[in-house]
Formats: structure tokens, sequence, C-alpha cells
């Protein structure tokens, strides 16, 4: 644990600024980043305009968003960490066997975060590359953990109390009228997860949309994230994702294993 005197609390805030942008709120006010950030509105101003003229922000002069500098992160992060490099050619293998779209996520706090994802693949029958359902996310993307299948691997790989620790504290938002947002029912859920050892998950994040998970673990035996499939309602049914795509998961998750 490192002590206070050590932390330099600027930084602190000024990243929690950052990590105030997301998909509900794309443009923030000093106001709105305040509220986001749990800091002052003055103490947020700051740090937006100080973003902003380091170029990791831009502005209308009230109003400011994301620019393109942030990738800086995410494209230092996926060129010089191992686990993206050594599970993307497993993600295009599936997606090639399977003509459907693959994603390997990390936990990090709330939220799983994508690590790797299948490229585009050729349609079968059909002619061309074409887009692959997945969400419509991307790399980096953040899911929220309750209402994911890999988000539910990942709960499940922890140890009993230190999920009811984390079940207790949290509130669990409803994306869709599937979406399982009861304590008690999510804690049975995850209880399944453990005994099936994969997680099959319906409508829960996003209408229309069917995801499988299962657990990627090292040889030590430590899940150290997850790879899931997902598949449109309409295009197959949660029997035949366990049917035809299961098998091909598990055992690329055993091959994997012994690389991670």
């Amino acid at each position: 644990m490192i002590a206070k005197a050590d932390l330099i609390e600027g930084m602190v805030k000024g990243l929690a600024v950052l990590e105030s942008f997301d998909t509900e709120r794309q443009r923030l006010n000093a106001t709105l980043a305040a509220q986001k950030a749990g800091i002052t509105r003055a103490a947020a101003r700051r740090h937006l305009l100080t973003l902003a003229h380091l170029g990791y922000l831009d502005s209308d002069g009230r109003y400011f968003w994301l620019s393109s500098k942030v990738l800086r992160f995410s494209g230092s992060y996926l060129a010089s960490a191992r686990l993206p490099r050594v599970l993307q050619p497993t993600l295009e293998r599936l997606a090639a066997q399977t003509h459907e779209s693959f994603s390997a996520v990390v936990l990090n706090g709330d939220e799983v975060v994508i690590v790797a994802r299948s490229g585009n693949i050729r349609q079968a029958g059909g002619e061309g590359l074409a887009p692959v359902l997945a969400y419509g996310l991307h790399l980096g993307a953040r899911l929220p953990v309750h209402a994911t299948s890999t988000g539910r691997v990942l709960l499940a790989a922890m140890p009993k109390l230190a999920f009811n620790d984390w079940l207790k504290q949290r509130q669990l938002a409803r994306l869709t009228v599937h979406t399982v947002t009861a304590g008690p029912q999510l804690r049975r859920v995850i209880e399944q997860v453990r005994r099936d050892d994969y997680c099959l998950s319906s409508e829960e994040h996003e209408l229309g949309v069917h995801a499988l998970a299962v657990p990627l673990r090292n040889l030590q035996g430590q899940t150290v994230a997850a790879l899931n499939v997902v598949s449109s309602t309409a295009r197959l049914a949660p029997d035949t994702m366990r049917r035809d795509l299961l098998p091909l998961m598990l055992e690329a998750a055993r091959e994997l294993r012994l690389i991670i």
C-alpha cells in the first residue's frame, strides 16, 4: 500500500477529470466535470484548462471533449502489453472458423475493458469483408461488469467473501429490461457461473445480442482475462452457441493457459 505522502494529489485529480469523459457524457463543462470527478468546480476548471493546454482535450471555450491525443495511452498499452499480443492470433482464428466476433477483456473496477478483438471476417457465402457484430464497440471500450458475460466470469473468479463485499457496495444499473439488478439474483447467477465455468448472457447489456464467455487462466490457475463471443439473437440461439461455440472456446482457453 502506497503511503499518502508519496501520492501526487494533483495528478490523482487530473486523471479523475480525464476519466470523467465517457459515452454518456462526451462533452463536459467545469460543473459536470466537478460532479463526476468529486472535486470542486474551481479545481475541475483548472484541470480542464491544463489538459486542454497539453492537447488532451479540445474546447469551444465552455465545454471540453477528448482529443485524439488520448489515444497515445491506449496505443502504447496495445503495442507494449503482452496479453493482447498473445491473445490476438487466437481471436482471429476463432473468428475465421465461426464467422462470429470474439473479444478478450480484463477487469477494471466496476467495468470490464476490451483489450483484444477479432477483426473483420469474410461472411460465409458472401463476398468481401464485412464488419462483425460486437456491441458496436472497440478496443478500450468499457462495459459494466454485472451485465456482461465476461464481467460475470471475472466476478466468479473472485473469492466468495470478496465478491459478497463487492456486491454489498454496488447499485446495479438496469441497461435493458432483462438486466439483473437485484443483489440476491446476481449472487445466484455468479454461483451458477462458478459451477458451469462459463457464462451465457442474453440481452442484458444490449437488446438483440447474446454473449458467451469463458475464463482465461494462467498456469497457476489464476483467471487473468475472459474470452467471449457475441451474436445477434436472430442469428444464433443460446443452445446453438453452447453446442457449436462453447467447445471451441474452452479448447482455446486450454491452449492459451500454456502461454498467458
